[in-house]
């Protein structure tokens, strides 16, 4: 199908072109629990009007059910899991992009944005051959990706861990081999940066806090966090405060009660928008800092509180990982 002739029929002939194509590609069944490879794939190699034979493919089970994918996908988008691609020396076709938020701006793609709050005819014309989702991706999104390109949602268990999620997405790809590098490259790593931690800092306590820039709340990241807890409190072994300790959800807002509880002895402090630099974020910091209640805990009484770039401490992923890990050294263990 010639995305030049989609281009001319508009945006109804568009969807219909694409649904064409991707006909029983992809399914909204209840989740399976399962990402594994079905035993018998689809190994069809073929053949368009024009005689040119077209990828082969395979069927795989996701978080919806299975679905049809290339064999060896060459122009993939990865919604808001483009570090996994870089990770594995791909470049994502475009990048998740929301207003409110932004992109990820560490991993300095040069390529279009998708903001996933618009039309998705900017995913359509950038005719990818896979899409791949995420938490994010709801039936009914995964529905209209779906009649795009062949769509798989990430099921939930595998995006909690990053190493399951990087195996996954390169088995996807046909790059299981490269996986098993990086992933050799990054134990290795975290297994020095562990060391390290342990011999500047011990058993202080280390906790990871965002400041929203419309109301000036407050979260907190507890040890279950997809961003933070496996890499900090598991990976790294470093030691959480009590109050962090015990949340069973990701992250939740901090009421003034719990902030002279606190006991943390480092607090790595992200704002939910924009950079420190810019005014307002900065003059945010300095009221906190201020704040009799926050100066109660031991972080501020010491003068170890950090503020961070939040691109790369709102997401779990190998590069970001390593980026925090490069913010822990030069923060605790200079």
């Amino acid at each position: 199908m010639a995305r030049s002739g989609l281009l001319k029929t508009g945006w109804i002939s568009l969807i219909t072109a694409a649904m064409i194509t991707v006909t029983g590609c992809g399914s909204t069944a209840e989740q399976a629990g399962t990402a594994e490879t079905t035993n018998q794939p689809a190994q069809a190699a073929a053949v368009s009007s024009e005689g040119t034979t077209q990828t082969e493919t395979r069927v795989v089970t996701d978080a919806f059910g299975e679905v049809e994918i290339p064999t060896h996908p060459k122009r993939i988008s990865a919604l808001y899991r483009e570090d996994y691609l870089v990770a594995l020396g791909v470049t994502p076709i475009v990048q998740y992009y929301n207003p409110m938020w932004g992109k990820q701006d560490y991993l300095k793609l040069d390529v279009p944005l998708f903001d996933v709050t618009g039309n998705i005819e900017a995913l359509l014309v950038s005719g990818p051959d896979l899409i791949i989702g995420a938490g994010e991706v709801d039936a009914e999104q995964y529905e209209l990706y779906s009649k795009v390109a062949p769509t798989f949602r990430l099921p939930d268990d595998v995006l909690a861990d990053t190493r399951k999620t990087l195996t996954l997405i390169a088995d996807l790809l046909g790059l299981s081999d490269k996986a098993e590098q990086v992933l050799a490259d990054y134990d290795a790593r975290i297994a020095d940066v562990k060391a390290k931690l342990n011999e500047a800092i011990g058993d202080e306590k280390i906790v990871v806090l965002r400041m929203n820039v419309v109301d000036k709340s407050i979260n907190i990241f507890g040890i279950h966090n997809t961003f933070v807890g496996q890499i900090l409190y598991e990976d790294l072994g470093l030691k959480a405060p009590a109050f962090a300790e015990a949340m069973t959800e990701g992250n939740i807002v901090l009421s003034n009660e719990v902030i002279p509880e606190l006991d943390a002895d480092h607090i790595i402090l992200l704002p939910s928008n924009g950079t420190w630099e810019e005014e307002s974020n900065a003059k945010a910091f300095e009221d906190m800092k201020a704040d009799p209640l926050w100066k109660t805990v031991p972080a501020f009484k010491n003068g170890h509180v950090y503020p961070v770039e939040r691109s790369y401490w709102q997401t779990g992923a190998i590069t970001a990982n390593g980026l925090k890990m490069d913010d822990l050294l030069r923060l605790l263990a200079p």
